[in-house]
C-alpha cells in the first residue's frame, strides 16, 4: 500500500526533471545584442515588459500576428509572433529563436526573436 505513493512521487520527480531540462536558459537582451552570432538560430528565453506592439487580426481568415518590443532593463528586442500581440505594459516571458537582420560595421539592425511560446504574468 505504501509502495504506490513512492512510485507516483518518483514519476513526478522524473517528469519535472525532464520538463526543466528541456527549457532554454533565460538570457539578458544585452547579452544577445552583444554577441548575436552566439544566439543566431538558437532557441533562447527572455523576459521583460512590452514597450511597443503592432499587430493584425482579420476575423475569419488565417491572417494574424505582429511584432512587439520587450525591455528587460538591459536592452530591448523585437519579438515576431503569429499570435495576438500583448499590449503595452504587459510582463512577458518568451521562448523563441533568435534571428539576425542586417549587420553593418559591427552593428546589428533587425535583431529579433521569432516567438515559439509566451507566458504572461497575470495582474492581481
Amino acid at each position: 500500500m505504501r509502495r504506490l505513493p513512492k512510485i507516483v512521487l518518483l514519476g513526478f520527480i522524473a517528469f519535472a526533471a525532464l520538463f526543466t531540462a528541456a527549457c532554454p536558459e533565460r538570457q539578458s537582451i544585452a547579452d544577445i545584442e552583444a554577441n548575436p552570432s552566439k544566439y543566431n538560430n538558437k532557441e533562447t528565453a527572455i523576459a521583460g515588459v512590452v514597450i511597443d506592439s503592432y499587430g493584425i487580426n482579420v476575423p475569419g481568415t488565417p491572417i494574424r500576428g505582429g511584432a512587439y518590443k520587450v525591455d528587460d532593463g538591459t536592452g530591448t528586442i523585437w519579438v515576431i509572433t503569429e499570435n495576438a500581440v500583448p499590449s503595452k505594459g504587459t510582463q512577458v516571458g518568451v521562448v523563441g529563436t533568435v534571428g539576425n537582420g542586417i549587420t553593418k560595421n559591427g552593428k546589428n539592425y533587425g535583431l529579433g526573436v521569432y516567438e515559439k511560446d509566451r507566458r504572461v504574468k497575470r495582474g492581481k
